[in-house]
């Protein structure tokens, strides 16, 4: 499949510059002006690219509907001089952003400019050097191991207040199972929840002998 390709106006002056809406990406992605960005994507992209998709982003908190480029300032404000034109360099930049999948065209005056930028796939993380790849997989499992304690304290929350209204523990813990909580998240959440409004299983049960 060819990639994306991006045709802009000879004598362009202004871009309309809206937002690219992916909820998946949106949600998964990354901001321009990360640390991810900066050192896994930076070899991919450029610096050049990287700076106007910043700048892009810093422009969206502000404009979050879109923004109208002015070509010639936002060259002189990235330090790419003025030289405007389907040769100058940040008519290059928005080429290789679009090579990329991370700028798409809309017109010959207009484009989207992703909000988030996706984690690399597998080939362009195979094509980073030996030191960025390993620092790339330290990163993806802190984020695993982030979320994993981000999904564990929803279920405890949701099972605390299942506990709460009177759910037994086999009840609660099937009630987790149907909202898609992996079994043993949902086990240890209903545990936890108990033990905090009715106290230690293991006492409960030695009370009862």
């Amino acid at each position: 499949m060819e990639p994306p390709t991006l045709v802009l106006a000879t004598s362009l002056k202004q871009l309309r510059v809206t937002p690219w809406s992916d909820p998946i990406i949106d949600r998964l992605g990354h901001d321009p002006r990360s640390l991810y960005v900066e050192k896994f994507w930076l070899g991919v992209l450029g610096p050049t690219t990287i700076l106007l998709l910043r700048h892009c982003a810093a422009f969206f908190e502000e404009s979050p509907e879109g923004f109208d480029l002015d070509f010639k300032a936002t060259a002189s404000a990235l330090g790419l001089g003025r030289k405007v034109g389907r040769a100058g360099p940040l008519t290059r930049s928005f080429e290789r952003a679009c090579r990329f999948s991370v700028v798409r065209s809309l017109s010959p005056t207009a484009v989207e400019v992703r909000r988030r930028i996706p984690p690399l796939n597998l080939a362009q993380v195979n094509r980073l050097s030996p030191h960025r790849r390993h620092e790339h997989t330290a990163f993806v499992e802190g984020e695993l191991r982030l979320n994993n304690e981000a999904i564990k304290r929803r279920a405890r929350r949701l099972a605390l207040g299942l506990v709460e209204c009177g759910d037994a523990l086999d009840d609660a813990e099937l009630q987790l199972g149907r909202w898609r909580f992996h079994p043993s998240i949902a086990a240890d959440a209903v545990r936890w929840a108990w033990d905090q409004h009715h106290g230690p299983l293991d006492g409960l049960a030695n009370s009862s002998n």
